[in-house]
């Protein structure tokens, strides 16, 4: 009887070793190293910040953090495969603004940009700088403007594509300034930049660190920034705003995601540990140098940000007709 006793007290306790162990040892995170999935090449800003995290949160997460690029389709093809992961925070994804306009650009996507993703942060925001050619006549934006308008359709600007900032960005300044131009799409905004100091487009919308070495050298003039304030980056350019359209802010973002049903806890420890990242001097004067500005919001903050970016770009891209090339 003695022995039975024994033989059922061990397996109740080999029952509550399945039944309680197992559970917490699955909540432990991280348990393995973690991937940040980048939706561009290396090389770019989205890149610069997934590798920033992967080199500092090993010290806090006691696991390695890996970058995988994979690019394509304005961001798609990461985020398709980051919504596909398994919910546990060891599968992240490092996205931009594309991820909050592709639902409207794109006819079918195979994942749904808010209901796919638990957001973790904001990392980031940056403005965008108005330039011109060097031999364009206009000098300051409203010249720009008089001049858009005496064009009419034969001005042109360029893009690093449907669906970018740059692009989305132009159609919203064509709105609301009230003039026309021929979209003409690159294959990323280095190119961009070549036609414009070639004159073979009108105007663009780019990052400022790269149109500001071309503006020092005169081989570019950069009319306007984009923010609500001024950058501090070109502190003498005023915004769009107050050079003549009231009102017209357009700031590019990155951000941190996980998949849909990543628990709570692990999104938190997340974004408490990218924050901290993201507080280093080093890290701030790194960011800064490519024009980055550090937000580090929370997810609840986030989520709001995405949701409010898709609703304000779905009517942008209504009005001017934008589609996938």
């Amino acid at each position: 009887m003695k022995s039975k006793f024994i033989i059922a007290r061990l397996a109740l306790l080999l029952t509550a070793s399945v039944l309680f162990g197992l559970p917490a040892a699955a909540q432990t995170f991280p348990s393995k190293p973690i991937r940040i999935i980048a939706s561009t090449p290396p090389g770019g800003t989205i890149d610069l910040v997934a590798r920033v995290l992967a080199l500092h949160l090993p010290a806090a997460l006691g696991q390695p953090v890996i970058v995988e690029n994979k690019p394509g389709a304005a961001g798609n093809i990461a985020a398709d495969y980051v919504a596909r992961a398994t919910p546990d925070g060891h599968t992240l994804l490092v996205t931009a603004s594309s991820h909050a306009t592709n639902i409207n650009l794109y006819p079918k996507l195979s994942y749904d940009p808010v209901k796919d993703f638990a957001p973790v942060s904001q990392l980031t925001s940056n403005v965008f700088a108005l330039a011109v050619p060097a031999a364009s006549p206009a000098n300051t934006l409203g010249e720009f403007l008089a001049l858009a308008k005496a064009k009419k359709s034969n001005l042109s600007y360029g893009s690093a594509g449907a669906g970018q900032g740059n692009h989305l960005g132009m159609e919203l300044l064509k709105t609301m300034a009230g003039f026309d131009a021929v979209h003409v799409p690159y294959n990323g905004t280095g190119p961009v930049t070549l036609a414009l100091m070639a004159g073979q487009i009108d105007v663009a919308l780019q990052s400022p660190p790269g149109v500001i070495p071309q503006s020092k050298s005169g081989r570019l003039k950069i009319l306007a920034t984009t923010g609500k304030t001024r950058s501090p980056f070109l502190p003498d350019v005023p915004t769009v705003a107050e050079a003549g359209v009231p009102g017209y802010e357009l700031l590019g973002w990155i951000g941190l995601l996980a998949p849909a049903g990543t628990p709570k806890t692990t999104v938190d420890t997340l974004k408490r540990e990218a924050a901290k990242v993201l507080s280093r001097p080093d890290v701030v004067s790194q960011l800064h140098a490519v024009s980055l500005d550090v937000v580090a919001s929370t997810p609840q903050e986030f989520g709001a940000f995405l949701n409010t970016e898709i609703a304000t770009w779905a009517q942008v891209i209504k009005k001017s007709g934008a589609r996938a090339e």
